[in-house]
């Protein structure tokens, strides 16, 4: 061992030994203790704050029953009813409480564009687009709640995503847009 080590060595050994404390040394620090404010523990006359102090609540079972029944039906109002903290308001409805949801495709070069999916069993016919102002096809239609697929149909044979919506593989591995109504 050097030199170094060695007196190292003694400083563990000193700073492991216990501490003596002065007489008095606890009592002074506790009446310290005692004199310091209380910082909010107890009211301005000495009692605790009505946030701290024991509640006793007295009710019938009956009574808690209907209690807990009001909340239940509270809670069930909010969640059908579509309630969102915020005040935000709920979404145009369309028949069946869904939405009525505008699908837009821009296709200069088409002659006529049609909307397919699982909300109309994929049927070229069922939905068509009204071509508007530069190449804008539009249609809107009313949709239940629920998670739908469906792609733009252009001329008849050419199948074209949406370019805004997400997308996710069919049975077939082709892909297809996807929109949730009602949900996230």
């Amino acid at each position: 061992m050097t030199e170094r080590e060695d007196s190292l060595d003694g400083i563990i050994d000193i700073l492991k030994e216990p501490a003596e404390l002065r007489p008095g040394f606890t009592q002074r620090v506790m009446a310290e203790i005692e004199r310091l404010p209380a910082h909010g523990n107890t009211a301005p006359d000495g009692s605790a704050p009505w946030w701290r102090r024991h509640w006793t609540v007295r009710m019938s079972p009956l009574r808690g029953l209907g209690l807990a029944a009001g909340m239940a039906a509270l809670l069930l109002a909010a969640l059908f009813t579509g309630w969102r903290a915020g005040g935000s308001s709920p979404a145009p409805s369309g028949p069946g409480g869904g939405q009525a949801l505008q699908f837009i495709l821009v296709a200069p070069e088409a002659s006529a564009v049609a909307l397919v999916g699982d909300f109309n069993d994929w049927s070229m016919s069922a939905t068509p687009l009204e071509r508007v102002e530069g190449g804008v096809w539009t249609v809107t239609v009313p949709l239940p709640p629920g998670r739908y697929r469906y792609s733009f149909v252009v001329n008849g044979s050419v199948w074209r995503n949406d370019p805004e919506a997400s997308a996710m593989e069919d049975e077939f591995g082709r892909p297809n847009s996807v929109v949730t109504v009602g949900g996230a």
